[in-house]
């Protein structure tokens, strides 16, 4: 047995190494990785793509491991082989989510990468909140975290309206044009206490999204749902938003604060169920009600705003699963993907791609293993699982995205024939058989 101490991040290293980072939602993770930096780190994240990246991961995690530590370690690898950043002053970040999730091992797979690879002193620090390591020289204050959360709420935000706009923008760019130009504004906030003008903020940020010219052609609606990585990076779904954009769809995805929400409300469950956590029930319990606070509030503003679509509340998720899926199947993304799929539906979006990464058994069984169910409910719901692994080629993925979309598109012909001829008025054909009386 390996008994040797890792490599410690030390206050020292926060002026002398760069931190490399997995990039998983752009607009999020641009605002955290410069909260971070205005904070005294030097933090990159990595956008890097190509083959080599998922070449990079099979040399050093298992052909069986989940298909997300395989890119994850093999982008923070191939950055490293690549020359651009000087060993002896980098360190590299990586999550931890507890629970049953593999995730919670990336950390031991990139060490061993790292020894591997020839980079035995560099540093990886863990990010998490369950108490598993911590790193001498990283932490987050109570201003970072009520920055990051905010940051999250902002981004979800504008991911949800970006949506409704860029695959019907006449100008081609003009929406990512709103998009940088927010996430800089918003960067700046961070600096200082602008950032908490939620009410003005969310007012300008929806005027400025129902601002871009656009077509009112209407568009298959599909939503995404899977595990959270690939759910959301565009190197683990091979540029998925953009694809379905490009094929004349408009992809919908729920936020990440849903994500937190559920991952809080576990605690409760295992409380519930198990009688353990007492301690952390009643903290998770206090997070919950004040996010669940701070996203109704977004919500609100959109309902307000009256030019968007409403995204869903977290407490619908929690009601649509009763009878189909138990809140103790919590290990990934649980029964909120299961949920996820169910608020799409209810919301009319009845097209949904699931990701399927390689060797992530949770997701496969509350996803795929859920379809049954819910198409049982749902008979009209066209859901696709598409799987992600090293050795599936993105034609075969989009093959059978537009075999999806075709469908859909199909059928949505029909219910537009449908709405077009308006039902008689009750007795009216009875009327028009009666006799005339002169």
């Amino acid at each position: 047995m390996n008994n040797e101490k890792p490599i410690d991040f030390t206050p020292e290293m926060r002026k002398t190494h760069t931190i490399l980072a997995p990039m998983m939602l752009p607009i999020h993770f641009t605002m955290l990785e410069q909260i971070l930096n205005r904070n005294g780190y030097h933090v990159e994240l990595l956008r890097t793509t190509g083959r080599q990246i998922v070449d990079e991961g099979l040399k050093h995690v298992h052909n069986d491991t989940c298909y997300p530590a395989l890119l994850v370690i093999g982008q923070m690898i191939d950055a490293l082989k690549s020359g651009k950043y000087d060993p002896d002053k980098t360190a590299l970040l990586i999550t931890q989510t507890g629970g049953g999730c593999r995730a919670s091992n990336y950390i031991f797979l990139l060490r061993k990468a790292l020894k591997q690879s020839g980079f035995p002193n560099v540093p990886v620090i863990s990010l998490n909140f369950a108490s598993l390591e911590s790193a001498s020289g990283f932490s987050f204050t109570p201003a970072m975290i009520l920055q990051a959360l905010y940051a999250v709420i902002y981004g979800d935000l504008i991911m949800w309206v970006s949506n409704q706009c860029k695959p019907y923008e006449l100008v081609a760019g003009s929406t990512q044009k709103v998009i940088d130009h927010w996430t800089d504004e918003l960067c700046r906030q961070f600096q200082s206490s602008k950032f908490l003008h939620i009410r003005k903020n969310y007012r300008k940020i929806l005027d400025d999204f129902a601002a871009i010219p656009r077509s009112s052609e209407q568009k298959v609606r599909v939503g995404i749902v899977g595990e959270i990585y690939m759910k959301y990076a565009p190197l683990g779904n091979n540029n998925l938003e953009d694809f379905l954009i490009k094929e004349g769809a408009e992809p919908v995805l729920s936020g990440l604060l849903d994500f937190i929400l559920y991952c809080l409300k576990n605690s409760e469950v295992d409380y519930q169920l198990y009688g353990k956590g007492k301690k952390t029930r009643l903290l998770a319990a206090l997070g919950l009600k004040y996010f669940v606070h701070v996203q109704n509030k977004m919500i609100r503003a959109v309902k307000e705003h009256g030019v968007f679509r409403v995204p869903g509340k977290f407490e619908d998720l929690e009601k649509g699963i009763e009878g189909v899926i138990g809140m103790g199947a919590k290990m990934g993304e649980g029964w909120l993907l299961t949920a996820e799929m169910m608020e799409l539906i209810h919301s009319g979006v009845k097209n949904i791609v699931c990701t399927q990464p390689f060797g992530c058994l949770p997701n496969h069984i509350v996803a795929k293993g859920m379809t049954r169910k819910i198409k049982d409910r749902y008979p009209d719901a066209n859901i696709v699982p598409v799987d992600y692994d090293p050795s599936a080629t993105a034609i075969n993925q989009e093959n059978r995205l537009k075999l999806m979309l075709s469908n859909a598109k199909l059928a949505m012909q029909f219910e537009q024939k449908d709405a077009v001829v308006e039902p008689a008025a009750p007795g009216a054909a009875a009327q028009e058989q009666q006799p005339a009386l002169f």
